[in-house]
């Protein structure tokens, strides 16, 4: 799996950092050691935020949740120089409802004529993660009711939330309209004609509040719930590359093929069955015979170890959901399947299969979804009769 930044322009930060300084303001007095002005904030830009130097986190690393793997970077650090931005969607106004239906080019325009520009979708990231690089614009936990996400509201006049803003002071960053920046979506080699936007709202307040989240939108198209921010300053023109590598949704791996693997998913079981197996006098420990790799979706693989474990004549088994992070698997979950040894078997879409066992009444069935990185396992279901067919079917 591949990602890429493409630089347009490099910039040198650090000790050889450039930051704009205000000048003397009498010819005949002695400048500051760049020592000094190296560290001071240029001229304030009313109703702009100066956003300093610094190293963004961008995307979200893969042991975090909620992500989107296949749609944004796996935590890679990106050092940007400093740049201002909007405190709010423009037209930059504290309750003023933000102009929609504008294409990306005329957003552009827009920014132009106030001697501005759009932000590209990394910057506008790193004035959402603030210096920490937080998840979300107030923190690294969900708050639904701080951008009043999670639902499909989006014309609100700006400074309505008061506390939807991020740790560098920019306002509205969620909650409100999806945002255009300079930035065309380059994910899965993508050649269409699609910019990317930043922001907005939907149901899934969870997933879109992130700052990491984005969308392609064909940046000809005028919708009501988009509009746009600007910045100022170089920009800092990196952008944002994703190769997607998909492969099959589910390959089926005998045990003995992975036998290094399967020793290593077989303690991932949870300690209930560990401890219940402990106290019936285990024939053996949970043992992994079956694996198979899923690929829910792009630029994500998990594996799963199915296997029993066997004590005084009953048996204890279900499948590990696991990713792999480096040589390790990491457990994501367990699927119980009880006294039958598990098979895995595909459904209608990638991000769902279905898990087969059995217990004391018969076959049943769990399905079990991939949640943007986190794993949803569904109640048992049982074979029923339908009219007009022989054997009962699911």
């Amino acid at each position: 799996m591949k990602r890429a930044l493409v630089a347009a322009a490099l910039f040198a930060i650090g000790c050889e950092g450039k930051r704009l300084a205000p000048e003397p303001t009498d010819a005949g007095e002695e400048a500051d050691p760049p020592w000094v002005t190296a560290d001071r904030e240029p001229e304030p830009r009313p109703g702009m935020a100066w956003i300093p130097p610094g190293s963004l986190i961008a995307g979200t690393p893969p042991e975090k949740l909620p992500r989107v793997p296949d749609e944004e970077m796996a935590g890679e650090q990106v050092v940007m120089s400093g740049f201002y931005i909007d405190l709010f969607p423009y037209p930059n106004e504290p309750g003023a409802i933000p102009t929609t239906n504008v294409s990306q080019a005329e957003a552009a325009e827009l920014c132009e004529g106030q001697q501005k520009r759009l932000c590209t979708e990394l910057e506008w990231e790193r004035a959402c993660k603030g210096p920490q690089n937080a998840a979300y614009p107030y923190g690294d936990t969900y708050k639904p009711a701080t951008c009043m996400t999670g639902s499909m509201r989006n014309l609100v006049p700006n400074g309505v939330n008061a506390g939807c803003k991020s740790a560098f002071g920019v306002h509205d960053l969620h909650g409100g309209v999806w945002q255009w920046t300079s930035s065309q979506w380059r994910r899965d080699g993508s050649k269409t004609n699609l910019g990317t936007t930043r922001g907005g709202n939907a149901p899934q307040g969870e997933l879109v509040g992130r700052c990491a989240n984005g969308r392609g939108v064909r940046s000809d198209l005028r919708r009501a719930d988009v509009g746009f921010r600007c910045c100022a300053g170089e920009p800092n023109s990196f952008e944002v590359v994703l190769n997607v590598s998909r492969g099959a949704a589910l390959t089926f791996h005998p045990a003995d093929t992975k036998a290094e693997l399967a020793r290593a998913l077989a303690p991932l079981v949870p300690e209930e069955i560990r401890e219940v197996v402990k106290k019936r006098k285990a024939d053996h420990p949970f043992e992994v015979e079956r694996i198979w790799t899923w690929h829910p979706l792009g630029n994500e693989e998990l594996v799963l170890g199915g296997g029993c474990a066997k004590a005084a004549g009953h048996a204890r088994c279900g499948v590990v959901v696991a990713r792999m992070r480096f040589d390790a698997p990491v457990s994501m979950a367990f699927v119980p399947t009880e006294l039958w040894q598990p098979t895995v078997g595909e459904t209608e879409t990638p991000r769902e299969l279905f898990v087969y066992g059995g217990d004391d009444n018969g076959a049943f069935r769990r399905r079990v979804s991939y949640e943007w990185g986190k794993i949803g396992i569904s109640n048992k279901e049982r074979k029923k009769k339908r009219k007009g067919k022989k054997e009962p079917t699911w």
